[in-house]
């Protein structure tokens, strides 16, 4: 029984919030801007399933290959962090490297 009064009570809020949303023309402007979303949807151009086929798989290997340049650049920056000498030739081969793209800019 006391679980009827729990719904009785809460549909009664529900009810009275809602009445004084309708009141407000709160209702009115929500089912307004519902219709109005959806004549803006219908203006989309969606994409073939193919399309969708296709993007997503691309997506997919993108996120591959971003995750696996993620984990070769952590792992080497963890192997030469405890190696001072390492950690030096990283970053020499690294500016060295900048030093050929920039002079190939040229």
């Amino acid at each position: 029984m006391n679980d009827w009064i729990h719904i009785a009570i809460w549909a009664a809020v529900i009810g009275a919030v809602f009445g004084y949303l309708w009141c407000q023309g709160q209702v009115q402007r929500l089912a307004t801007y519902v219709a109005e979303t959806r004549e803006e949807l219908k203006k989309c151009a969606w994409p073939s399933w193919d399309e969708l086929k296709g993007s997503t798989a691309l997506i997919i290997i993108m996120v591959a290959l971003l995750g696996a340049f993620v984990v070769a650049i952590d792992a080497v920056l963890f192997k030469t962090s405890f190696n001072p000498f390492a950690l030096a030739g990283v970053l020499a081969a690294g500016y060295f490297g900048w030093v050929i793209i920039q002079s190939k800019r040229q």
